[in-house]
């Protein structure tokens, strides 16, 4: 091996090694990252290496952080996430979760059903697995183990049902993924509503299935009453403002009349509406939600310099080419380096968030991927069809690394609220069938990109 490529290939396992250190996942970032580019510079002088590492190469992640402060699509982050905690406070989830209990209290995992589609309205609404994970356990957990739920079922669905956020538009995870590539927000956006939607569904037939073949698992309520024209009055006064503002925002992207961005400041000024409507604004809700948002925005910023950082040491050192070379020498053909990839991505998700592998591993595996000779219909709209159904094949793998331990972030935010007899065993235990159904989505995905596809092109009118 050349010592550029002794190098890369240390970069990572060094990266991977101080991941278990404890230390905050932007420092070890942009600390291998100077480590290395040190090395490579005195690998340069002392052993006459042609690396090429020096201090105007560091230099340049001062230009490149610059860019990132100044993206206009960057902004649409702290407007979603403010967007997310303020709905999150806006009291809009405890009327759909009363609301969903009396309309499908009929039915067998009725409680179960909900949970799911309240996931998918704040997954459509917020964006952010946290707010989700923790809002759901705390309305829905308590509820379903008084009626008698397998402990498994309530933990697998309250976990799996926050997680939709991350997919389902508007999704942060999309937001960034769009500014690493070069791709359009609004095709992410529309190109993940359908496998999103996808994956509700897997969830809501799993729930009615498994309720069939194991009742018990599953009991109706005792004080079950009959649907009624009020319940249907009620579900549609708790559905139709959170309806209206998922209008507002997805609406006026699809449309064309906003930006992303300028359509997340408009979804944090319908979350404020929201929280007046419901009697919930007060100037501790604001100023908790602008704590939230500013932790959060910090948080994902820091790893963006670190990332930074360790991406430019990476390419300086060749890593694109000896990657791409690597990738294109497997012996596989385009769809087994594509499930390859995918399955890279999997594993990592065992223990890096999404945001360290949309930051390093995307941009490094997506000019292999979009020389592959695959054909995806983009019906003539859609600028670089492979690209956006490849991008969405890459966040549901994301999306289920929020539930595979032993650092799945959804098993613990759901942890953090669970009643005390309910141990982290039996949240590992209650997310696997859910996990099989994330992966069988995505076999889906794989097998038809007419399902990423098909709904760009026909908002764009094809």
């Amino acid at each position: 091996m050349e010592i550029n490529e002794i190098l890369i290939v240390a970069m990572f396992a060094s990266f991977i090694l101080l991941l278990f250190s404890g230390f905050p996942i932007a420092w070890v970032l942009g600390g291998v990252g100077t480590l290395f580019a040190a090395l490579a510079y005195m690998s340069d002088m002392y052993l006459d290496t042609m690396i090429g590492i020096d201090f105007n190469s560091i230099g340049l992640v001062v230009s490149r952080i610059y860019k990132i402060m100044d993206n206009w699509i960057l902004v649409a982050l702290p407007m979603f996430i403010f967007m997310g905690n303020m709905l999150d406070k806006s009291g809009a989830a405890e009327n759909l979760m009363q609301s969903f209990q009396e309309l499908f209290g009929r039915v067998r995992g009725g409680l179960a059903i909900t949970v799911i589609l309240i996931g998918i309205i704040l997954a459509a609404s917020t964006g952010i697995v946290g707010a989700s994970v923790v809002l759901l356990g705390v309305m829905s957990l308590p509820a379903m183990l008084k009626q008698g739920y397998c402990k498994t079922v309530a933990v697998g669905t309250v976990a799996s049902a926050g997680t939709l956020g991350i997919l389902i538009p508007p999704s942060i995870m999309l937001v960034i993924m769009a500014d690493q590539l070069a791709l359009s927000v609004g095709d992410l956006f529309m190109g993940a509503v359908v496998p999103g939607l996808l994956l509700g569904v897997l969830y809501i037939v799993y729930v009615l299935g498994w309720g069939i073949i194991r009742p018990h698992s599953m009991p109706l309520a005792e004080d079950v009453q009959p649907v009624t024209w009020r319940v249907w009055v009620n579900v549609m006064r708790s559905v139709l403002p959170t309806l209206l503002m998922i209008i507002a925002v997805l609406g006026s992207i699809f449309t064309g009349i906003a930006t992303p961005t300028e359509a997340s400041a408009v979804g944090a000024a319908a979350a404020i509406l929201l929280a007046w409507h419901n009697g919930r604004l007060s100037i501790n809700v604001v100023r908790e939600c602008l704590h939230n948002t500013f932790s959060v925005s910090g948080y994902i910023f820091a790893i963006f310099i670190g990332a930074t950082m360790f991406a430019l040491v990476l390419r300086e050192l060749g890593g694109d080419e000896y990657i791409e070379s690597f990738l294109t020498s497997l012996p596989f053909g385009p769809y087994g380096i594509i499930l390859f990839v995918l399955g890279i991505v999997f594993l990592l998700g065992f223990v890096l968030d999404w945001i360290e592998i949309t930051l390093i591993v995307l941009p490094l595996v997506a000019p292999v991927i979009n020389a592959l000779e695959i054909s995806i219909n983009g019906y003539g709209v859609i600028d670089q069809p492979i690209m956006v159904w490849f991008v969405m094949l890459v966040a549901v793998t994301l999306q289920t690394s929020f539930l595979t331990p032993p650092v799945g972030f959804a098993l613990f935010y759901l942890k953090g609220v669970c009643p005390p007899e309910i141990k982290l065993g039996t949240i590992y235990r209650g997310v696997i069938p859910f996990i099989v159904l994330q992966l069988l989505g995505l076999t889906l995905l794989i097998m038809f990109p007419s399902l990423v596809n098909w709904f760009p092109a026909m908002v764009y009118g094809q």
